[in-house]
C-alpha cells in the first residue's frame, strides 16, 4: 500500500507507508508541518478517504481526543487515529470508524498530531475542536457510530428539505 504526500505547491507524490513515516519524521524535526492524503475509511466521517491532513510536531502534552500519526506496533504501519484514553501504560488509540482499538501505543511510536483537515480544498474543523473530547469518550465506549447514525437520520431530512444535499452527496 502506498500513501500520498502533498508538497507546498500542491504536487502529489506516492510512497510506501513506512517510507512516508520516515519522511514525515524528518520534516517534523525541522519544525515544518507535513501534509499528505489520508487513505482509507477508519476515521470517517471526520477524516475521509482522500482528505488532505496536516501533521505537526507533538505538543508538550497529548490529550484524549487528539488525532495523531503513529507507527502501529501490531503491523508496523503508518496510521492516523484518535487517542481515546491515556494511562501510564501508553495511549489507547482507535479509528473513529473502527469497531476495535489499535491497542496501547507508547509515546515513542507517535510521530505527530493532526492540526488540519481539508476536504475538496476547504478546511474541515469538525473533529479537531473541543468536540474531540466527546468523540473520544463515545469512541472508547463504541457508542460513536450508533450516535452518529441516529444524528444523521434526524438531520438528513432537514438538509434534503433545504436542498443542502444533492444525490451525489447522499
Amino acid at each position: 500500500m502506498s500513501d500520498t504526500y502533498v508538497t507546498s505547491n500542491h504536487e502529489s507524490h506516492s510512497m510506501a507507508g513506512l517510507a512516508i513515516a520516515e519522511l514525515m519524521e524528518a520534516v517534523l524535526e525541522k519544525n515544518v508541518p507535513f501534509r499528505f492524503t489520508a487513505p482509507g475509511f477508519s476515521m470517517t466521517p471526520f477524516i475521509r478517504d482522500g482528505d488532505i491532513i496536516t501533521i505537526a510536531q507533538l505538543p508538550v502534552q497529548l490529550h484524549a481526543g487528539d488525532v495523531v500519526a503513529f507507527i502501529n506496533p501490531c503491523c508496523r504501519k503508518l496510521t492516523v487515529h484518535r487517542i481515546v484514553h491515556i494511562s501510564e501504560n501508553g495511549y489507547l488509540i482507535k479509528g473513529d470508524n473502527n469497531p476495535e482499538a489499535d491497542g496501547r501505543v507508547p509515546l515513542s511510536a507517535i510521530i505527530g498530531q493532526v492540526i488540519r483537515v481539508e476536504h475538496g480544498g476547504r478546511q474541515i474543523r469538525l473533529g479537531l475542536g473541543i468536540e474531540r473530547y466527546a468523540i473520544a469518550c463515545l469512541s472508547k465506549r463504541e457508542w460513536l457510530r450508533p450516535v452518529l447514525w441516529r444524528v444523521w437520520r434526524v438531520i438528513k431530512p432537514i438538509f434534503r428539505r433545504n436542498n443542502c444535499l444533492n444525490s451525489s452527496n447522499v
